[in-house]
């Protein structure tokens, strides 16, 4: 019974996430509140079989979804009757968030974040908490520095500053979790509660200085969500430039799919980005770097400021492990999918970063790829994009087929990015590897594709492309190497 009901949300997420559409859009077009459709995809409400027959036909899925809904009743799953027609839902139902809107304003040490969110309680009871996280990381992509550096230097809350009101009035608030990077709270409003059908807006601040902010800022999608806006507010003299990372529900990555917009006034440079119904788990992360302080530390700072460094240096300072550190040599551990779900989408945000900030670097013609253990995580997850753009996400993958047929190419490695070495791979591999929802699927990857693959999995396995190549055949360094921004060379199929 319980297998069926999970079958039943993984195969209405699955269709969703192919369709592009958030719970929002999908609860539009069935004629179901958001809330509704978040209920039934966190298992904390059953499904109706019209929202089931709706559902499948919004989505095109072919009767996909019908048959896993025919599947639960088979089974003897209770289900849940339609929402009354008088607008009055049977079920209980969640905060939405109408308008999430976020600034950073630097002014050259300290960075101080408002975030404020249009929240519409859309359930029969009234609302008097809200749960709010701040959390830090002064090196994105090297865990153990920045682990290391927060407990030299704790985030601590009198220099955090807070302060909270909901429509003007001033909150207190409840401490769940204090630690060194990482504070989560409970703001209270049981003296104004928000109560069902109104919407009021809640809005706290708080300040981290640059010694403790790293230079990034992630907004994660918790709640079903409307609107997100968010703006990025720094001195114009430091010249700074921002890019952005998306990371869906499925936990697929690449650049932002609208686009950051700059202006400039009064001696400040401000960015700025929005979406319209961000998918639920989404996560959105915004970087940046300044062209003009040189006194930050080379992991924040790297183009400009280390023109002449050698091309292992870069990637050094832009993140990624080098070669002689053990996580290298050694195979990561696997994701208990789907229960490390959430585990696994915060990893492939720091994936989808670091290949942002190696982009920053360097000119990537034959595509590229990154793994965990790459940036210091020991995880079995990686990600590949192809020259043409595609993005491949990889959880727990391991090649269980080669074709016979094999070439030699030159591979570089960001982990020792001085050389290049001519490597033999097969023209095609197939690769078993696990979805974010736990299904197990054979993907089969050929020519450069394959090769890139290949790399990635050999990094996830404790192996580096070195012991890949023929004996006898060493590498050569990179200023001697031709194919620098080409694409890979092959033949007509």
């Amino acid at each position: 019974m319980q297998a069926a009901a999970e079958a039943f949300i993984a195969e209405l997420k699955h269709w969703r996430d192919i369709r592009g559409k958030s719970q929002s859009k999908l609860a539009r077009e069935v004629g179901y509140t958001p809330s509704y459709v978040s209920k039934v995809e966190g298992g904390q409400l059953p499904a109706s079989e019209e929202f089931a027959n709706l559902a499948d036909d919004a989505l095109q899925a072919g009767g996909a979804i019908r048959r896993a809904f025919r599947d639960i009743v088979k089974h003897g799953h209770p289900v849940a009757p339609h929402p009354a027609s008088n607008g009055e839902d049977s079920h209980t139902t969640n905060l939405i968030v109408e308008h999430e809107d976020t600034t950073l304003h630097y002014d050259g040490h300290v960075y101080r974040a408002t975030q404020r969110r249009r929240l519409y309680n859309d359930s029969p009871d009234p609302v008097t908490r809200y749960l709010i996280r701040i959390s830090v990381d002064r090196y994105p992509g090297d865990p153990e520095r920045s682990n290391r550096h927060y407990r030299e230097n704790p985030l601590t809350w009198e220099e955090i500053g807070l302060s909270a009101s909901l429509d003007g009035e001033p909150l207190t608030w409840r401490v769940k979790h204090d630690r060194d990077a990482f504070k989560e709270l409970w703001l209270l409003f049981d003296q104004s509660p928000l109560y069902p059908g109104e919407s009021s807006w809640l809005e706290y601040s708080y300040t981290v200085t640059d010694e403790k902010w790293g230079s990034w800022f992630q907004r994660a999608v918790r709640l079903p969500t409307q609107r997100m806006s968010v703006r990025l507010d720094f001195p114009a003299e430091i010249d700074p430039t921002v890019w952005g990372t998306e990371t869906t529900m499925t936990a697929e990555g690449g650049p932002l799919r609208t686009p950051i917009r700059r202006t400039e006034g009064g001696g400040r440079r401000i960015y700025s980005w929005s979406t319209e119904d961000p998918p639920l788990h989404a996560r959105y992360r915004l970087e940046w770097k300044f062209r003009q302080r040189p006194d930050l530390e080379e992991s924040q700072q790297v183009t400009e400021t280390m023109p002449e460094a050698k091309a292992s240096e870069r990637m050094r300072a832009v993140g990624v492990v080098q070669e002689g550190d053990p996580i290298l040599a050694k195979t990561a551990r696997r994701f208990d999918l789907p229960a490390e779900a959430e585990d696994a989408r915060r990893v492939v945000a720091e994936l989808v970063s670091a290949c942002e900030r190696a982009a920053t670097v360097h000119v990537f013609g034959k595509g590229m790829g990154m793994a965990a253990p790459q940036i210091g995580i020991d995880r079995a997850a990686a990600i590949v994009r192809t020259p043409d753009g595609e993005s491949i996400t990889l959880f727990n993958p391991q090649i269980v087929e080669e074709s016979p047929d094999t070439d030699e190419q030159y591979e570089g490695c960001l982990s020792f990015f001085d050389v290049r070495g001519k490597v033999p791979r097969p023209l095609a591999i197939s690769v078993e590897h696990t979805d974010i929802d736990g299904t197990e699927r054979i993907t089969i990857f050929e020519r450069g594709l394959a090769r890139l693959v290949a790399h990635e999995v050999d990094h996830l396995h404790g192996q580096l492309y070195r012991s890949r190549m023929r004996e006898g055949v060493e590498p050569i360094p990179v200023s001697e190497y031709r194919g620098t921004g080409s694409g890979w060379k092959y033949g007509s199929p």
